[in-house]
């Protein structure tokens, strides 16, 4: 039977999912929540504050794309959440292909991007639907910091720094071991995809706003190179990003190292298992409720072109707020109106930088940016 809510949250069981019904729940939008254990989505749903003054319901569904396509029918919108979404994330946008229903996801894997453009991305904009994998702090963030120095004409290469102190969930500690597992990082450079050298170790980074240098890693390749590798202002993209916790920051190497040596020689299977199993280890449970003070990000955008000069820093806090409430604007522009581009495209793209920022400011997620120009 077809739902009558107009956004499905696929994965509502997770952090990030209960974060996007919260904000649904404000913007006053009837919603599905749903997932593969149905007694998670409702402890996770329940738990959210004033759910019971929103129209929602609660759907257990079997990850496959019949059974996706069936819980998606009548939905506008879909909401993703459930990676490695290069593990996943197929069946959730076939299914919201087969309905009609445009598609968002929170995913950190630049080979998933890349894949669902290639695969997706053309039938998407063909059904005039959105396709935008991606939206997240991590990348959305930098990305409209990105635009607002490219508001500035005649800068064509973006070196970007993300930060950001926090807890890691299931979900990003798979990511991270998935992308080292089964995929190669890139940056853009003259419009064409290089590879970051994979044994290069961690960078060190001037982060705006503090003494100490910061410790980043390429993270997969970041979702900014695929992006701006349709944007005709930009030839050049580097991203790369780290979490302010020095110490946690030199154990990720080692720690990605330690599940690399145990899947040598082992099938896709098994290396799965050993990524499910690490992921597990870090932390397998609920992650504490984000704290303002605590949980802060910092997006630092470097621009420049031949004869000009380019730089925004944005501060924030609450970095899983900032993914939900993110998605869940998106999920509103859809609701009433057209994406700006249908296909596959960043959340600015779809829905303006600038309007983004606006959603975040009003929510008191981020700070005024602090832009520089030089020309």
């Amino acid at each position: 039977m077809p739902t009558d809510k107009p956004v499905v949250v696929y994965g509502a069981s997770g952090y990030t999912g209960r974060l996007i019904c919260e904000y649904l729940r404000e913007y006053g939008v009837p919603f599905l929540a749903a997932g593969r254990d149905g007694k998670r989505v409702k402890e996770a749903v329940d738990a959210v504050p004033g759910i019971d003054t929103v129209d929602y319901e609660v759907l257990e569904v079997e990850h496959t794309t019949a059974a996706l396509t069936e819980a998606f029918t009548g939905a506008k919108v879909v909401l993703n959440t459930v990676g490695p979404f290069s593990r996943y994330g197929h069946e959730a946008v076939q299914a919201s292909l087969n309905v009609g229903a445009h598609y968002t996801d929170t995913n950190g894997e630049q080979d998933w991007m890349i894949d669902a453009e290639a695969q997706y991305g053309a039938e998407f904009a063909k059904q005039g639907l959105l396709l935008s994998p991606g939206i997240a702090q991590m990348y959305t963030v930098g990305e409209i910091a990105a635009q607002i120095c490219l508001e500035t004409p005649g800068l064509d290469t973006l070196d970007i720094g993300v930060f950001w102190k926090g807890y890691p969930t299931v979900a990003s500690t798979n990511t991270i071991l998935t992308n080292a597992a089964f995929a190669k990082a890139y940056y853009l450079e003259q419009n064409e995809y290089v590879e970051w050298p994979p044994d290069a170790g961690l960078y060190e980074l001037v982060v705006p706003g503090q003494h100490e240098l910061g410790l980043a890693l390429p993270w997969g390749g970041t979702a900014h190179p695929v992006w701006f590798k349709r944007d005709p202002r930009v030839a050049s993209v580097r991203a790369l990003g780290g979490v302010f916790n020095r110490p946690l920051m030199l154990g990720v190497p080692q720690i990605v190292a330690a599940a690399l040596e145990q899947m040598e020689g082992k099938s896709d299977a098994e290396k799965y298992e050993i990524v499910d199993a690490f992921s597990a280890q870090v932390r397998s449970e609920m992650p504490p409720r984000e704290n303002p003070r605590i949980n802060i990000s910092l997006d630092s955008v470097h621009a420049s072109g031949p004869l000009g000069r380019a730089s925004c820093v944005i501060h924030g806090n609450c970095n899983y707020k900032q993914t939900a409430l993110l998605n869940v604007y998106g999920a509103m522009h859809l609701l009433q109106d057209a994406p700006r581009r249908a296909g596959f495209a960043s959340g600015c793209q779809a829905f303006g930088h600038r309007e983004l920022l606006g959603a975040l400011r009003s929510f008191g997620l981020v700070l005024d940016p602090i832009v520089e120009v030089h020309r």
